[in-house]
This record gives structure tokens, sequence and C-alpha cells, in this order.
């Protein structure tokens, strides 16, 4: 997984225990919050108060950075909620740009799917917090009772819980990468060059897309259901004069093949989407201007 931080000098040797777990501490704290910038966040004040301890005196210092991360995140996540209650639209993860082998690299390909972010976002946050360690990370029930300070049969009881709420939400979708590729061409084909009949060819009768500006920038409040008001609403942006210079390109999203629109090299947005019997279900779209960090690396290699 793709894990800039902010948080650690460049002079870090590269033997300090958290330069060393670094990857781990990111995708535990990103997907706990599904924000790049708060795990960002979180990682520097983890790092602060890992070296502001005495480190020769942690007998383990994995488990202490594990549990340190899940603690500032658990707490980030809680104050964090109270926010969306009040948030103008839809609210969605943070994109993250992820390497084209993602599924071959790490076990958390699927977990760290948009889609996957989405259902975590229904469970509570130490339910959130258990599932995350016990079933992305493995971590036993006894370590995670450690780590959040609670009884290994109460972290037993609210992990069964938060395995059978994501069973019962999780998404199936299809998960050939050609056929997402081939899907992925053909949509951006039809974007291209404005061909409504050809959009809703791709579309499923009763998708549904979800917009999330934060109120910052103009973007559906409401979802959007049915395939000739999407493809007509999308093709309709895309022709407005605040839609000129916005050029689409394919990137691998949290471990998917997605759409970054980029503005002179620089994202702005990304486009998320399952697919089921080929033909797209869900569409994301993410342009608050504020939730795009996790896309700027590419917009910088792509400069």
């Amino acid at each position: 997984m793709h894990d800039e931080s902010r948080a650690t000098p460049d002079t870090e040797s590269s033997i300090d225990p958290f330069v060393e777990h670094r990857r781990l501490l990111f995708g535990t704290a990103y997907q706990m919050l599904g924000s790049v910038a708060d795990a960002e966040d979180i990682l520097q004040d983890t790092w602060l108060k890992w070296h502001a301890v005495e480190q020769d005196s942690v007998e383990h210092p994995k488990a202490y950075l594990v549990r340190t991360v899940t603690n500032l995140s658990l707490n980030r996540l809680t104050s964090a909620r109270a926010t969306r209650e009040t948030y103008v639209g839809p609210w969605l993860p943070e994109p993250l740009i992820t390497a084209p082998n993602a599924a071959e690299e790490t076990e958390m390909a699927d977990t760290v799917s948009t889609a996957m972010l989405v259902v975590l976002e229904t469970l509570g946050p130490v339910e959130r917090a258990v599932f995350v360690l016990s079933e992305v990370f493995g971590y036993s029930h006894g370590e995670i009772a450690g780590f959040l300070d609670r009884p290994e049969a109460t972290v037993r009881q609210i992990s069964h819980r938060a395995r059978n709420h994501v069973q019962s939400r999780r998404p199936r979708f299809d998960t050939d990468v050609e056929l997402r590729s081939e899907v992925t061409d053909k949509f951006l084909a039809a974007c291209r060059g404005g061909d409504v009949n050809a959009l809703m060819e791709l579309l499923a009768p009763d998708v549904t897309m979800w917009n999330d500006g934060g109120g910052i920038v103009t973007a559906a409040r409401r979802p959007v259901h049915g395939d000739d008001h999407v493809a007509r609403w999308m093709l309709g942006v895309l022709a407005k004069p605040v839609s000129a210079g916005v050029e689409l390109r394919p990137a691998v999203i949290n471990g998917e093949l997605g759409i970054i629109g980029v503005v002179d090299g620089y994202p702005i947005g990304a486009v998320t989407y399952d697919l089921v019997g080929g033909r797209i279900q869900n569409l994301r779209f993410q342009v608050n201007p504020n939730k795009v960090s996790g896309l700027r690396a590419a917009g910088e290699e792509q400069r």
C-alpha cells in the first residue's frame, strides 16, 4: 500500500522500529479512518510519542506502535463521527493511489477498496478497530485486547459481531482485471466523446452514483439513481465550462482500476466503481479538494 507520511524526517535510520513498521501503521490508521490526511496526522503523533519514550524500556516496539496508532485513531474516529453528521452531501473515503499489482503485493487489496471502506463506515469505532486488526492484519483476540485494554472475551464478542456485520454488507462484485480494464476504456471513451448511449450501455439499470464535494465544490448532494439520470448528469457536468481542461486518466485507486481527473497535471478528483455482470453498479465521485491528498503523488509522477 502506498503510505506517504510527512511524519518521519528523511534522516531517520531504517532500523528505527517506526520506519520498519510504517506501512503497517499507515494501513491501520487509513483503514480505521478512511482518510489519508488523518492517517498521516496519526503517524506524526505516533512518531512523536515513540521518540518521547525511553525506547530501550519498550519490550515489544511493534506492539507499542500498533497500540498507539490504534488508540489515536479511535480518538480521531470518535470525534470525526460527530463532524460527519453535519457533512454537506454524501461522505466518501479519501481515495488512495496504490501500486498496479497491489493485489499481489498485499493481502489488504480487498479491504482497502473504496466499497469496503464504505462498509467499514457502518461499524462503531471499536468494532472497526477490532475488525481491521483481526481480519486485515491477523492479530489475535488476545493481542487486540492488549491494544485496547479490554478483556479478551469482550474483544472476541466484538470481533464476531463486526465480522457478521461486514459479511452481511460486504460487496460482491466482478473482480476480473481484464473486464475492468475493458469497461474503464469504454467508460473513458464515452465520457470524452459525450456519447450518452454508449455510457448507458456500461451502466447497470439500477446504478447509483454518489458525489462527495463536501460543500466546497459543486456536486450532487444526494445519490443519483438510474442509468439514464446518471449518464445525463455526468455528461452534463463534463460539458460545463468549469470542466474545461479536465483530463480523465485511468489509475489504480484503492487496489482497483479507476479514473482520476487531472487539470494541468494536478489531480482534482477520483472516480471509483463496482462491476456486476460486466456493468457499473455503483459510481463514486470524490471531488472534495480537501480529500485528494492520496492522489497527488500520481499527479506529480505524470507531470
